[in-house]
């Protein structure tokens, strides 16, 4: 008996210094890298895959970024086939990017967290969480949440009390003005909560043709969307964009075409804070794994009708 539990203590402790090391190696493996987007050299008016080997990695799915108005800190879920989701993030700290790990916000509460996002004054950072399928209707419980900023940390994560919650949601962010804006998947369309002094008492349809995950440019003149491309049986989903008028009412929907859009499916997209650049998601990789890509906001300038 002594013996084995000689040899079971001998395992467990020969265990425990292996992953030490892993963590260890993984930790200095990570490259040093300074400057603003993970140091990258910031695309043109054709998307690229965006910090390859560092953020995007192969196999593993990545969707929904967010970076914090000074960009000094970045969010985004990712995960590996038939894994929930998590959110990631890596910090800009003494001029050197963290190695990025999970933020966990609601400490196992919930078995998934994605699709974050900052809010422009960097103190709150809204998000999506979810349960495991619940019966009898097998519909996943996705909510939106969010954490408020302490001095060097997050507080714990607080389930938003709002008639948004009312339906199954995802995909939060907002304009600057408050207004968040969201996707309603039980309805399948773009919802938005007008910002009543940090409160969001009613909920309505955004008014949009049709597309999800749809993101809003900080003073709402245009909102990016993804959807399938009618007109091409061979685009998956694209990148549109809706362009508001003088009497807020929206344009048409706009594809952002062959420098954005490929026949893989672009999914998630979104909006830096200082205005440069789009990101979203490609399922390019084998196995329909999606990357990040990103590129100038010039192609939504580009697009935008005259007269607005």
């Amino acid at each position: 008996m002594k013996t084995t539990k000689l040899l079971i203590l001998t395992i467990v402790i020969s265990l425990n210094i292996v992953f030490a090391q892993e963590n260890i190696e993984n930790a200095s493996s990570f490259p040093h890298i300074e400057g603003l987007y993970f140091g990258q050299k910031p695309p043109g008016m054709t998307a690229e895959i965006f910090a390859p080997g560092i953020i995007s990695l192969n196999g593993r799915y990545e969707h929904a970024i967010s970076f914090s108005p000074d960009l000094n800190e970045v969010y985004f879920s990712a995960n590996k086939k038939d894994e929930d989701p998590s959110i990631y993030f890596s910090k800009l700290e003494g001029k050197k990017w963290t190695n990025p790990k999970k933020a966990n916000f609601t400490k196992g509460k919930k078995v998934g967290e994605m699709h974050p996002f900052v809010n422009p004054n960097g103190d709150k950072i809204y998000f999506a969480a979810h349960d495991e399928f619940t019966l009898p209707h097998h519909k996943e419980s996705v909510k939106t949440w969010y954490v408020n900023r302490l001095e060097n940390s997050w507080s714990n994560a607080i389930q938003l009390d709002s008639p948004v919650n009312e339906d199954f949601v995802f995909y939060p962010n907002q304009a600057k003005n408050g207004d968040l804006f969201y996707t309603n998947v039980s309805k399948r369309k773009m919802y938005y909560a007008p910002n009543k002094n940090g409160k969001y008492p009613k909920a309505q349809e955004v008014g949009i043709e049709f597309g999800f995950h749809g993101f809003i440019s900080p003073s709402q003149d245009y909102l990016v969307v993804n959807a399938r491309n009618k007109e091409d049986d061979q685009r998956k989903s694209d990148i549109y964009v809706y362009f508001k008028g003088k009497d807020g009412t929206w344009t048409k929907p706009i594809n952002l075409g062959n420098t954005v859009n490929s026949n893989f499916a672009e999914t998630c997209p979104s909006i830096t804070p200082d205005g440069k650049y789009l990101f979203f998601g490609r399922y390019n990789e084998e196995g329909e794994i999606s990357n990040f890509y990103w590129v100038s906001t010039e192609v939504i300038n580009k697009v935008k009708p005259v007269n607005f």
